[in-house]
């Protein structure tokens, strides 16, 4: 592994046990059947033992969007030109864009970076320009990154993880723009699991039938191409990904080395987490699953990955979205296993043993 890249084999935080432990002794206590609330209950002991705390919040979140153009769009993966991708990097500094406004409604803050989109986005103030090229290269004729494009993508998404966590950030949340990732995301699923792009290749913002049949061919094709260097998830995500697909798992494997829990979106975003696991072991332990992306692949790396999604609403816009809109089921979890009265506060009898 390259020296730079040496960070990503530090190790991962561990989550506090005895948190863990006063948060299950508190749920034991609420004035409710035991296991009457489901997965939430398991779900606010998770959060505990992660924020090291018998009594977890979910009030501060940072969304970072990580933008990029992808070179495979020449292969007519696409309904929709590059040009989209700069134009709603715009939107989502300026606010009109749907992570923008559930960003604004629920108090989350956001951060917008462009790695690297074709079309300028001229000065936009809100959003950092971390541009590593045009867009990513054509991987049916080669890598879709160099070695030092990859390095500063996954850089870019540690140091936005870094700042999140040195802020006091409780739950990171990634998202992503760049028209003709879920081609990206689908080829790095396929080379990762072993799996034939067939059953990960999917419609992404409006393929029809043929569109999606071209588009497992691509895959195939370069799945053939890089094929001797897949057995490394380096050479994977540099071959196959994106910008915004390296930088979001360089921020997850960030988040899970200074125990800062990610909510992980969709489809996209998923990619990015198992690309994150599979450079450094472990880290999922720090991952949650926000919603069941309608993109067919998504359930084939959410079962890699034993990820068990929060919602399932059929959503597949990506920007971060899902996660936005399961932030308040997380909240709530939150809320309930704070302000609930235990037995003895409301002076009910509990269970008799």
């Amino acid at each position: 592994m390259n020296s730079d890249l040496a960070w990503l084999k530090e190790p991962v935080a561990r989550p506090d046990e005895n948190a863990a432990r006063l948060a299950a002794e508190r749920q034991a206590m609420l004035i409710k059947p035991p296991g009457a609330l489901g997965r939430l209950e398991a779900l606010a002991i998770r959060l505990a033992a992660w924020q090291r705390t018998p009594k977890p919040t979910a009030d501060r979140v940072r969304i970072v969007v990580f933008a990029g153009d992808h070179g495979v769009t020449e292969e007519g993966v696409s309904a929709f030109p590059q040009s989209v991708t700069a134009a709603m990097v715009n939107q989502f500094a300026r606010g009109g864009a749907a992570i923008s406004v559930l960003a604004r409604t629920l108090g989350a803050e956001l951060e917008v970076i462009n790695l690297g989109t074709v079309e300028e986005t001229g000065s936009v103030p809100g959003v950092l320009d971390l541009r590593l090229g045009l867009g990513t290269a054509n991987f049916l004729r080669g890598p879709a990154m160099t070695e030092r494009q990859l390095a500063e993508a996954l850089r870019a998404g540690r140091d936005a993880a870094a700042r999140a966590s040195s802020a006091g950030i409780r739950i990171f949340i990634g998202g992503e723009m760049g028209i003709g990732n879920t081609t990206a995301a689908a080829a790095l699923g396929a080379a990762l699991l072993g799996e034939t792009p067939e059953a990960l290749a999917g419609p992404g913002a409006g393929l029809d039938t043929e569109g999606v049949r071209r588009k497992a061919e691509i895959i195939r094709r370069a799945l053939d191409r890089h094929g001797s260097y897949l057995a490394d998830p380096l050479e994977v995500l540099r071959r196959l990904g994106g910008f915004e697909i390296a930088a979001l798992a360089g921020a997850f494997v960030t988040c899970a080395q200074r125990g800062l829990p990610v909510l992980v979106d969709g489809f996209i975003c998923t990619a990015a987490a198992l690309a994150a696991e599979r450079l450094c072991p472990r880290v999922s332990g720090w991952f949650l699953y926000a919603h069941a992306s309608a993109e067919p692949g998504h359930a084939r790396m959410l079962a890699a990955l034993d990820g068990k999604p929060l919602l399932d609403l059929g959503m597949r816009l990506g920007e971060g979205s899902g996660a936005a809109v399961a932030l308040p089921l997380l909240r709530l979890v939150c809320t309930l296993h704070a302000g609930m009265a235990t037995f003895e506060e409301a002076g009910i009898a509990g269970k008799s043993s």
